[in-house]
């Protein structure tokens, strides 16, 4: 397909990048296949979570085509922008014809970009996942590459007031070995071992952070930071 509205958005997000002066470090970026569909299942921290993962994905040469709620759609400003880049409109009323659309985007080749937990973490641990990447997985025969992004939730995220300051922050997004379903594989466990290995690597992730996490609101409970505890 026809990208004339991805590559000056993406010269855009760059330069707010380098307005905030985030400092990134992407890891297992080669996790990243370079052709053929591909799921990218990421964790949720932040708003920018997309657009960070995105980033991320660029020395692949692959531009992510990401799954998003069809208010974002309905903006007379970000609508025109979602629709020129092939995002992917999504109706949580009903979900049959984004799954659809989803489903014919790997199979043409696309990379996807799913939040499995369907919803922003705001005690920014993982929740239960979404039975949709697994399916669509299994379905389209592509693979899902299990991606963390964190410290994106500095800057905006649900019920904080934003930061848009020049802080530096330091910004982690990493991506996992792709994992390979059978057409029999069993959908609930799947989800439950995708889980697990979006927790280890998101664990990994903050162990390496460069900040402390301690006393921090954007910080879960269980490294010292103040943030609410999770709901499951």
């Amino acid at each position: 397909m026809a990208d004339l509205v991805y590559p000056p958005v993406i010269v855009l997000v760059k330069g707010f990048w380098k307005y905030l002066g985030l400092r990134f470090h992407f890891q297992g970026q080669d996790y990243v296949p370079r052709k053929g569909g591909a799921i990218l299942a990421i964790n949720h921290v932040g708003y920018l979570d997309f657009a960070i993962a995105g980033t991320a994905a660029l020395p692949a040469k692959r531009y992510v085509r990401f799954m998003a709620k069809k208010e974002i759609f309905n903006h007379k400003v970000a609508g025109p922008l979602m629709r020129g880049m092939h995002h992917i409109n999504v109706d949580r009323s009903n979900g049959g014809p984004s799954f659809s659309a989803a489903l014919d985007a790997l199979k043409s080749g696309e990379i996807i970009g799913i939040f499995p937990e369907a919803t922003i973490s705001v005690s920014f641990e993982i929740k239960e996942i979404k039975s949709g990447a697994i399916r669509l997985a299994i379905e389209s025969g592509s693979p899902i590459v299990p991606t963390i992004v964190w410290g994106s939730q500095r800057v905006i995220t649900k019920g904080l007031k934003p930061n848009f300051k020049r802080n530096h922050f330091p910004v982690t997004v990493a991506f996992g070995e792709p994992i390979f379903y059978e057409p029999s594989a069993d959908i609930e466990q799947s989800q439950i071992q995708l889980r697990k290995v979006m927790l280890d690597l998101l664990h990994e992730v903050q162990q390496s952070y460069p900040d402390s996490h301690v006393g921090q609101r954007w910080a879960p409970l269980r490294l010292g930071g103040t943030a609410p505890a999770p709901l499951n």
